[in-house]
């Protein structure tokens, strides 16, 4: 990750680089910590964490805000930890997104942890997903269908467990 920082700077920041760029994504909590906020990404057909793209902002903790927000509805969120939670390198296959190809590429990732108040409104994002709610921590397993993820969701979540 910092030698393609080093190598291609800002144009990280947008998604015309089109081998890889950054991405800002959260695991939200509920305060006693046995739920986790998820959406049903329509790409991916699964259970997943909000997060999206930089598009030239390098305050990657705003950029995984204003996906919560967008695709959840929830603005009232609460950093846990300090900061940054975790850093990934996560593929990206092939894919269509509005009738346009996208090649596989790689999301340099920045991930933080939000706690927030499981009793506030929620809203889907149509063009994102088609579904938002609060998961049981102990069977996520059962709603996420991308294996991959899976570690990646239970390491923050023990994390958020420790703030």
């Amino acid at each position: 990750m910092l030698q393609m920082i080093a190598r291609e700077g800002d144009r990280l920041l947008v998604r015309e680089c089109a081998y890889a760029h950054m991405t800002a994504s959260s695991i939200i909590v509920s305060r006693d910590r046995k739920k986790t906020l998820m959406a049903f990404h329509r790409i991916y057909n699964s259970w997943a964490w909000t997060g999206g793209h930089a598009d030239g902002e390098g305050d990657f903790e705003a950029v995984a805000r204003r996906e919560a927000q967008e695709e959840t509805g929830i603005c009232d969120l609460r950093l846990l930890g300090g900061g940054i939670a975790s850093l990934e390198v996560l593929p990206v296959w092939a894919h269509m997104r509005r009738g346009q190809m996208v090649g596989s590429h790689l999301h340099l990732n920045v991930s933080y942890l939000f706690e927030a108040d499981e009793t506030l409104p929620l809203h889907t994002a149509a063009e994102e997903n088609s579904a938002v709610g609060w998961l049981d921590i102990r069977t996520l397993a059962d709603a996420v269908t991308e294996p991959d993820m899976l570690p990646i969701y239970a390491r923050l979540l023990d994390r958020a467990n420790n703030c």
